[in-house]
């Protein structure tokens, strides 16, 4: 399993690269969050070697499929052919309300999404007209004058984020990797997200030794008693949120937790989110997040997720990125 951190602001990647691939990280994340995840993702290649690096993720929906090819492919050649575009389709409101873009049907529409980029590459890689013509995209011309130049290292990989089954789906049958959301579990991801997967690469015929499953659990971590609880503390309000979201009610059911979503819905439609973390015990906080001093958060990585992802990343209070030692812990227990 492959240990990733992120970074999340353009003067963090400048000052922060190279030296977390110094560390020892096999990858580095971008997101769109505050910032635009493919300049986030060139500073990141400009400043290292080795380390893969991957948006997890850009909203596709916020974009044309011509656009993210785009991108995605000179940053391929940027990094010389470390990249992996990691892409999600985001909720409704915000793709209507923050970016101003349509939706409808994300399942089909990212399906779609990621058969026209190829369709792009497969044009200005291999020489092929640009025919693509679909239920949501349709990409016909294409003129030498803006044929990007060849470089040696091809279309960049593709991870799809996805939680429920349509999107699963998609991801097997048509990314190289499917990035899984921090609100899950072991027995979500072996009982629900592993068979869908595996059944969509079986039905399209692809080769599950070349897909990948990412993930980025949440970690509360620290060195001392008061970090810890620190940490615990954020980690509460983090589970609490998605457990008042919609949209991972099955997450929640899979582990027989069902019954706390009205509630906390309730409460977060009237502001209350103080009282919301509240409602998180630790039962609930330890299912959905890895929590310990780094050498115990290490270990139940391990435990927990070895086997199920290939490469991981972390969410702790602080936010999306691999704590420093977490890492640490766990590079130790690779060499002893």
């Amino acid at each position: 399993m492959k240990i990733a951190t992120m970074t999340t602001s353009p003067q963090q990647a400048i000052a922060k690269s190279a030296e977390w691939e110094a560390d020892g990280f096999d990858a580095i994340f971008t997101n769109e969050s505050k910032h635009d995840p493919f300049v986030l993702s060139t500073l990141v290649a400009d400043r290292t070697r080795t380390v893969e690096i991957m948006t997890y993720i850009a909203v596709a929906l916020a974009r044309t499929p011509m656009l993210a090819a785009a991108s995605a492919n000179d940053l391929n050649q940027i990094s010389g052919g470390r990249f992996t575009l990691g892409i999600g389709s985001q909720i409704k409101p915000h793709i209507e309300r923050r970016y101003g873009m349509p939706w409808s049907n994300p399942a089909p529409r990212m399906r779609e999404f990621i058969q026209a980029m190829h369709a792009i590459w497969d044009c200005w890689h291999d020489g092929k007209p640009l025919k693509f013509e679909g239920r949501f995209y349709n990409h016909t011309l294409m003129t030498h004058m803006f044929t990007p130049v060849e470089h040696p290292f091809g279309r960049p990989l593709v991870g799809l984020a996805a939680v429920g089954p349509e999107m699963t789906k998609v991801a097997g049958e048509v990314a190289d990797a499917l990035l899984c959301h921090s609100f899950t579990s072991p027995k979500y991801l072996r009982s629900v997200t592993l068979p869908l997967v595996e059944e969509s690469l079986a039905t399209h015929g692809r080769d599950r030794a070349k897909f990948r499953l990412v993930g980025m659990p949440f970690i509360a971590s620290g060195e001392t008693d008061e970090e810890l609880e620190k940490a615990v503390a954020h980690a509460r309000e983090s589970v609490a949120f998605y457990c008042s979201t919609p949209a991972y009610v099955g997450v929640l059911e899979a582990e027989g937790f069902g019954d706390i979503h009205p509630e906390m819905l309730r409460l977060s439609k009237a502001g209350q989110w103080a009282d919301m973390g509240k409602l998180v015990s630790d039962e609930i906080l330890n299912t959905y997040c890895v929590v310990g001093k780094p050498a115990e958060a290490a270990a139940e990585i391990e435990r927990r997720y070895g086997g199920i992802f290939d490469m991981l990343c972390g969410y702790s209070g602080q936010g999306p990125g691999m704590p420093d030692p977490v890492m640490r812990a766990f590079k130790a227990q690779r060499t002893s």
